[in-house]
């Protein structure tokens, strides 16, 4: 038998989080693998995470999202594979990448469903640098957000993906957003960019800053599924 107060933590964890979780497991950069709610979903999946995620693994597939064309979070071959193997997925996205897909024969919409809101979420200046792409933050089952390459918006879900480092943006810039917006969770992507042992130390940094704010930030491995309690 229980003991009473095990039996009371158990009662308070379903009427807080009602049992949900929320399943996300990133493969380098900014691709996301989300699953909640019998739904699956992947999050811009770009050039620098092809090479990690098996799509072999891979036995649902709902709904594709990129946030924008630039191929770090589009890659085209990667694309086309996920489509091969589920040819009813949903893709969303913006107008400029619907356009290049099309020509792939592969449609997109830039429609939102029940599933999926959009908010204001531009793409921080990547001039002369990059071309300047049309991009959409996504609020997805009304828990995650993920905002794509901005430190510009103004809303979150209590789930959020927050960019942490980019020739765009800074990490303190990525700070100072998680503390006005205090999000629940975090889970950091475009992080491309450091070393693994970079990305080790500040991870460990960012968890204890965020921590005394009371948000929990994530420490993502490459495949390694996070659940969230929502």
């Amino acid at each position: 038998m229980l003991a009473p107060d095990l039996i009371l933590v158990i009662q308070s964890i379903g009427k807080n989080y009602g049992g949900k979780i929320m399943k996300v497991t990133k493969y380098i950069h900014s691709c996301l693998l989300v699953e909640s709610d019998g739904k699956v979903a992947i999050f811009d999946p770009g050039s620098m995470s092809r090479q990690a995620f098996d799509i072999n693994t891979l036995n649902q597939l709902d709904y594709i999202f990129i946030t924008h064309i630039h191929a770090d979070h589009m890659d085209l071959d990667f694309i086309k594979d996920l489509v091969s193997k589920f040819p009813e997925v949903k893709i969303i996205s913006t107008e400029e990448v619907i356009k290049e897909l099309a020509k792939n024969n592969i449609t997109a919409q830039s429609k939102p469903t029940s599933d999926v809101s959009f908010f204001d979420s531009p793409h921080e200046n990547v001039q002369p640098l990059f071309s300047q792409p049309q991009e959409i933050g996504i609020h997805y089952l009304n828990k995650l957000s993920n905002p794509g390459d901005s430190h510009s918006f103004k809303e979150t879900k209590e789930v959020l993906a927050l960019p942490i480092t980019a020739p765009w943006g800074s990490s303190i810039n990525a700070l100072k957003l998680a503390l006005e917006l205090k999000p629940k969770y975090i889970i950091p992507i475009h992080d491309w960019h450091w070393s693994d042992a970079a990305r080790k130390q500040s991870y460990n940094g960012y968890a204890q800053l965020l921590a005394d704010k009371g948000i929990t930030f994530y420490k993502p491995e490459t495949g390694v599924p996070i659940e969230i309690p929502v």
